[in-house]
């Protein structure tokens, strides 16, 4: 049973994170925010989310099943409080925690992740990430579907704070083992230089996709004339085409690591320049489709590597935390290029982030 729970707490992360994205109109409006009062409040999940992913990597070693089932239980408390802010002061801070929730969440599912692929000896990081944006492909028109049936922000954000707590309970249930066991020699030599490495090829590769879910609807409906329906279809194409890579590396086992960075960087790369000069709509449907289906399986890959002989869960949360900079930095850095050129453009520059990838191929030749 220990997939079917990771999966779950995957599942209901992914839930929420899909819901939010169509319910932010309605807390724009709850909260009476102007839109650069929204964009300040927005700012508190990363200020909240990376401490909170240092501390937890050094609070969960030999902790994993306690320190996700605590972590999500604390989610879905911050999950249920965004609905009772009536003010953009009291939404930042509310989203202070909910960054700090959820960048502990991210680590503790990430080593709980390690350790049980370590105990079992299975693959199990690719199906565990591939539950997340078939999460966020069901939740975000669900969502919309309560918004216009009448159910406000609290309302659904209830809901979710409730499945989000079920699977919190049902955390508890992991079969791992418990206690930080020795790392002895096990650790390969370098270790903690890969994983900064490691990190640092994920931070790239979760710019690229995070641009993709912000920016893809913008660029077919200013730059591309698509249809208000076509346009919105953008993340969720992305999305589909991330859950098939995952599920199919997860198919295809001979398919290691070494592989999996050819294919993200010229797939990754050449997808997303593809995505934003495509001169019609459907064509940058196509290359954002590609794009997710060669990156998708890349980060859970990258993971699984970090696990290895890692049996305090420090390094997998180095790279978790590492590559959470890609999110962080990914806003900033497409508004700044299309200030310089255009957003079309600054999409097509995202491939150059691609282009590390191909490094990591050859170094992981001579591992």
């Amino acid at each position: 049973m220990t997939l079917p729970r990771l999966v779950a707490v995957c599942a209901v992360w992914g839930v929420f994170w899909g819901a939010w994205s169509a319910l932010l109109p309605a807390v724009q409006t709850q909260v009476g925010a102007a839109t650069a009062d929204l964009g300040l409040a927005l700012a508190g999940v990363p200020v909240g989310a990376i401490p909170a992913m240092a501390l937890t990597g050094r609070l969960v070693r030999g902790r994993e099943r306690a320190a996700l089932a605590a972590s999500t239980a604390l989610f879905a408390v911050a999950v249920a409080g965004i609905g009772f802010v009536t003010t953009p002061a009291a939404l930042g801070l509310a989203l202070v925690g909910l960054g700090a929730t959820s960048g502990a969440l991210d680590i503790a599912l990430n080593t709980a992740t390690g350790r049980a692929e370590r105990e079992s000896g299975r693959r199990l990081f690719q199906p565990v990430h591939a539950a997340f944006p078939v999460a966020v492909i069901v939740a975000a028109p669900a969502t919309g579907l309560a918004r216009s049936l009448g159910y406000g922000p609290a309302q659904v954000l209830a809901v979710i704070a409730v499945l989000v707590l079920a699977c919190a309970v049902f955390a508890l249930g992991l079969s791992l083992g418990r206690g930080v066991q020795p790392v002895g020699e096990s650790r390969p030599k370098g270790a903690w230089r890969h994983a900064a490495v490691l990190g640092g090829l994920a931070a790239g590769a979760l710019v690229i996709e995070n641009s993709v879910e912000q920016w893809s609807v913008l660029l077919l409906e200013d730059h591309r004339a698509a249809p208000t329906l076509l346009a919105s279809a953008a993340p969720a194409v992305y999305m589909g085409a991330l859950t098939a890579g995952r599920l199919g590396a997860q198919a295809m086992p001979r398919v290691g690591l070494r592989t999996l960075y050819l294919l993200a960087g010229f797939g990754g790369g050449g997808g997303i320049a593809l995505a934003g000069l495509a001169p019609a709509a459907w064509l940058s449907l196509v290359g954002f489709g590609l794009t997710g289906l060669a990156l998708g399986p890349l980060v859970p890959a990258m993971l699984s590597k970090a696990a290895v002989g890692d049996e305090d869960g420090t390094l997998v949360s180095a790279v978790s935390t590492i590559s959470y900079a890609g999110f962080v930095v990914s806003p900033l850095l497409v508004a700044g290029l299309s200030a310089a050129f255009s957003l079309p453009v600054a999409l097509a520059l995202l491939g150059l982030l691609a282009v590390p990838l191909l490094g990591g191929y050859l170094t992981e030749r001579s591992r």
